[in-house]
């Protein structure tokens, strides 16, 4: 009797296995008749497992069969793609890519992009599907990465903003299931920029599409960092003069250091917190009125104190986006180098006046900015009232560069501070929603930081053990070789330095609350 509930209890255990892990019922070809709301799937193609290459270029010089072996490790998936047209002026693509049988996890991954991007992220597919999901991502409809698409189109608007991510997410687990013939059990998101901004954005929106959500260097203040693109544009191309030769990024980052980097007690060429840091530019400026390669002109001068500025309302005081940071000095190329920020041109010429023609130059702080931040609320995700999202269980790892050279990091802070005031405070908010700001660290990476880490991954043992890390552990490598790690802490926690000890060693670092 014992051995026959023994043999029983196996048997059990062998079918939940196989629930939790199930053969595809269907095959992938079938997809193709799969029927979808306001959608129509357009391929549907099995991929053998390692088979997967890029697409040779139409010129014959881009990756072909030599590109597989990049691929060698990629289960077999099912790549289905798909059309969505919500509205009579939507055109979403969508790709999936659904690993076969046993490999899958039993979860959806959602993937983000960048800027204006208009196009179906390849490496993010990869990605997702080495780690077992069944993962989409969607050119948010629209082709490109300009903002033209929105001239005189606001349903397309709609779709870059929110719905196009939405769609993706609700087709996809139809899709998953059409395949699987099982319900996916828990739905992620990963992206970091305007991927940041998207899976925030869908959380506010739609709180029952996502389980769990990773969100890096989210451009929560769309409209503001857009602006703020146009204030170091009129400044660093107002003359001559004013512009910041390249070569002058390391001089100023230099004297930031000299003046900041020892505060948090470890001198480590970051700065933990920017926001102590109260260097001013006027210290190297020339002493004469020449220019020399080692100091600031006084026109750069006033360049770099508009760049650590806030772009405000020069009437009212309001501030409509932060400024750079003390650290973030070298990547400044991006905002302040030989050509304007595209994003910023480019949402008030499409998308805030309706006119291509419209010159940068001439933004009026006061007068103009009541229509630019109408016009781009439907892309900014600062709703703080999370409460349906956290009710559900709902997970948020939310993280920025304190270097960011391109969305300003405090950009990030304001928003975790109103969603903590508008949901019972710090403490209460963890629960669900941790920020984890990064010293030294650029956009979505890079920098002087320790800024390679697994942020997905940290979600994954959050959600499997319903404990929130207490740390995540990061490293940052230099010529193939990881030269330096560190304990990322969750905000306002910081990794303090013990007092001895290498600071290029994580045991000599523990987090601490200010």
């Amino acid at each position: 009797m014992k051995d026959l509930l023994t043999k029983r209890t196996i048997l059990l255990f062998s079918f939940a296995a196989l629930a939790a892990y199930p053969m595809s019922a269907a095959s992938c070809e079938s997809l193709l008749m799969l029927k979808l709301p306001s959608a129509t799937v357009t391929v549907a193609e099995a991929v053998g497992a390692g088979a997967f290459a890029l697409p040779v270029a139409a010129n014959g010089k881009g990756k072909g069969k030599g590109a597989a072996a990049n691929y060698s490790d990629l289960p077999g998936f099912c790549r289905v793609r798909v059309v969505s047209k919500p509205s009579s002026d939507s055109n979403i693509n969508i790709e999936y890519w659904l690993p076969v049988g046993a490999s899958w996890n039993g979860n959806f991954l959602g993937t983000g992009n960048s800027g204006f991007s208009g196009a179906i992220s390849t490496s993010d597919l990869v990605d997702g599907v080495r780690r077992h999901y069944a993962v989409a991502s969607t050119d948010t409809g629209h082709e490109g990465g300009s903002a033209s698409f929105a001239l005189n189109h606001p349903e397309k608007l709609i779709d870059f903003a929110y719905r196009a991510v939405h769609e993706m997410t609700v087709l996809g687990k139809l899709v998953s299931k059409g395949y699987y013939e099982s319900d996916v059990r828990k739905s992620y998101w990963n992206g970091c920029s305007a991927g940041g901004r998207q899976g925030l954005k869908a959380v506010q929106m739609y709180p029952a599409d996502f389980d769990a959500v990773v969100a890096g260097s989210p451009g929560v203040m769309w409209t503001g960092r857009s602006t703020q693109a146009v204030w170091i544009g009129q400044q660093t191309h107002k003359d001559a003069e004013s512009a910041l030769p390249q070569a002058k990024f390391a001089v100023v980052h230099a004297a930031v250091l000299a003046a900041c980097d020892a505060k948090d007690g470890a001198k480590d060429g970051i700065i933990d917190d920017p926001r102590k840091c109260s260097f001013d530019p006027a210290t190297i400026q020339c002493q004469t009125a020449a220019d020399a390669p080692d100091c600031l002109t006084a026109p750069q001068v006033a360049t770099v104190k508009r760049i650590y500025s806030d772009v405000k309302n020069p009437r009212t005081g309001e501030v409509y986006f932060p400024g750079h940071e003390p650290g973030s000095e070298n990547g400044w190329n991006t905002m302040a180098g030989a050509n304007v920020f595209g994003t910023g041109p480019d949402l008030f010429k499409y998308i805030v006046f309706n006119n291509a023609d419209w010159d940068y130059k001439t933004l009026n702080y006061d007068a103009d900015m009541t229509a630019a931040m109408k016009a781009g609320a439907a892309m900014d995700a600062m709703d703080p009232k999370l409460k349906p999202f956290y009710d559900r269980g709902g997970k948020i790892i939310q993280y920025h560069g304190w270097a960011d050279p391109q969305i300003s990091p405090r950009s990030s802070v304001m928003y975790y501070t109103k969603v903590a005031e508008a949901n019972g405070g710090i403490a209460k908010v963890q629960q669900n929603h941790l920020l984890y700001m990064i010293p030294g660290m650029a956009h979505c990476g890079g920098g002087d930081a320790t800024s390679t880490f697994d942020m997905l991954k940290a979600m994954e043992a959050w959600v499997a053990t319903n404990k929130a890390p207490d740390h995540i552990d990061a490293s940052r490598t230099r010529n193939g070789q990881v030269d330096r790690t560190r304990p990322l802490c969750a905000y306002p926690a910081t990794a303090q330095y013990k007092g001895s000890g290498s600071v290029d060693e994580a045991a000599n670092f523990s987090c601490k609350q200010p």
